[in-house]
């Protein structure tokens, strides 16, 4: 198969052309190191929620074995309580540069897993990774608070509960991690966006594990209780509602669906969306961003309006680099591109938001949630 029939599906009329998804999927192919670690852009650092982003829409591009070449390094590089740093300098994993562990962080390959094998049909694959995922969930959940919410991390060893720096829901905030086993205080002060997105990786995970024969009902159970308090019980969670990605993460997670997703969406639509440009980062600043914008389209897609998604990727034209990649965002008041970074992520997001406009079965399958375990029901308000 040549590389224009595995990325046929990613091409739709006045977003991208054959030719200008070839140049994003390079581009993005030419930040993935040798050892399959994918930066933000070379010389900058490694997440692991941003680098399975990434991995996935090589996925969707077809590009499969660089793929899987991503999820190794994070087999590879897994602490041994379940967990990975938050950041790591340029993807080496000699050199973290943020010692706290996320937990959605830890939680999103999962996503990414379920994604490969279903893009791959590689049982081998899902079942040598099962291991990573089974102890990345287990980390995860241990940090689970009596109300359902996700505590957001593990500080390292040595920083206080309570450290001194404001918990963001946006990317640019930052992350973090300690070696070894489970040193260091827990933040169990929730995020909607981080939960949101455990919650879709809970799902992932239980739907490898149903595949693989290895039932886990306390996942089930544990999802249940997420579910509830992301649809219940936002005083769950930090007020961090100037955030555009706590707007619609409840709905790309697949916690709210339906009616309800349609009303979440509605209810913010001129708060955050800046019509011809995009989804602003954060409500009260005249910047819209790329990967928001994209995700905002999953979403829209998931909550079955396809119409707008596809409106929101075509106004994302103003942000794409004539090497095919994405600039992180646009400050407007000032006509000016800040900050001035390439980012893999954000290619990564706007290339999945096409698949699923485009129909990919795999990624489909992944953001619309239909084939996706559901939890149990905690049986409590």
């Amino acid at each position: 198969m040549t590389g224009s029939e595995r990325t046929e599906h990613l091409v739709l009329p006045g977003v991208l052309s054959a030719a200008e998804v070839g140049r994003t999927v390079a581009g993005i192919a030419a930040v993935q190191r040798d050892d399959g670690a994918i930066p933000w852009f070379r010389g900058h650092h490694l997440d692991p929620w941003d680098h399975t982003e990434a991995a996935m829409a090589l996925d969707a591009a077809g590009e499969h074995g660089r793929a899987e070449a991503a999820y190794e390094w994070l087999r590879a590089h897994q602490l041994a309580d379940g967990s990975w740093y938050a950041a790591y300098a340029d993807g080496d994993a000699a050199r973290p540069t943020d010692l706290g562990r996320e937990t959605n962080f830890c939680a999103y390959p999962a996503v990414g897993v379920w994604h490969h094998y279903l893009a791959t049909g590689d049982e081998a694959f899902l079942r040598r990774m099962w291991p990573a995922v089974h102890a990345a969930v287990e980390f995860v959940l241990r940090l689970q608070q009596p109300g359902g919410q996700i505590g957001w991390k593990r500080e390292p060893a040595g920083r206080a509960e309570g450290a001194d720096r404001e918990e963001g829901a946006g990317r640019e905030e930052g992350a973090g991690r300690e070696e070894g086993a489970a040193a260091g205080a827990v933040r169990t002060e929730a995020l909607l966006t981080g939960s949101s997105s455990v919650h879709h990786a809970l799902r992932c995970a239980l739907a490898a594990a149903e595949r693989l024969g290895e039932p886990q009902p306390g996942w089930e159970l544990a999802l249940g209780r997420l579910a509830h308090a992301i649809r219940r019980h936002p005083e769950r969670f930090l007020d961090k509602g100037r955030f555009s990605m706590d707007w619609y993460y409840p709905v790309l997670g697949g916690a709210v669906t339906g009616a309800a997703a349609v009303e979440r969406i509605e209810r913010e639509w001129d708060r955050f969306v800046v019509p011809g440009l995009g989804a602003r980062c954060v409500s009260d600043r005249p910047w819209v961003t790329g990967g928001e914008s994209a995700e905002l389209a999953l979403a829209l897609w998931a909550a079955g309006d396809g119409e707008r998604a596809l409106e929101i990727l075509r106004w994302l034209k103003h942000l794409r680099a004539d090497d095919g990649m994405y600039w992180t965002g646009y400050v407007f008041e000032d006509d000016a591109i800040w900050p001035a970074e390439l980012t893999s992520w954000t290619a990564g997001a706007l290339l999945l938001a096409i698949a699923a406009v485009g129909g990919d079965e795999a990624t489909t399958a992944v953001f619309g949630g239909a084939g996706l375990p559901a939890g149990l029901d905690p049986g409590c308000c």
